[in-house]
């Protein structure tokens, strides 16, 4: 009794492994909102990516001019190290992103 029990159960899920795989080759395996999708994220990361560079050299540059205008003020020179720091700080965590994601597309096709 349990070995054919054993055999059902054995077959249905090789059954259940090979129909699942054989499904996605063969068929379109994305559906079109699922591509849709895919396809408006990767447009939105290529913005961000374009719009976070000139972002990060404004704030670096504003942060330099700050540094360079501040007449010997502490506060201003802190406050500008600040900025350039978290300016780069943002501008390479961005792209660490964008690599980490390319690496998961990779991975995944």
């Amino acid at each position: 009794m349990k070995n054919k029990t054993f055999k059902i159960l054995y077959t249905s899920m090789i059954s259940i492994l090979f129909l699942s795989t054989f499904s996605t080759n063969v068929f379109a395996a994305d559906p079109k909102l699922v591509t849709t999708l895919n396809s408006a994220f990767e447009k939105i990361e290529s913005y961000i990516i374009k719009i976070s560079t000139p972002a990060a050299a404004v704030a670096v540059g504003s942060g330099v001019l700050m540094k360079k205008f501040s007449f010997g003020d502490e506060e201003k020179i802190r406050t500008s190290n600040k900025l350039i720091k978290g300016s780069l700080f943002s501008y390479g965590f961005i792209l660490c992103i964008d690599l980490v994601l390319s690496l998961f597309q990779t991975l995944l096709t």
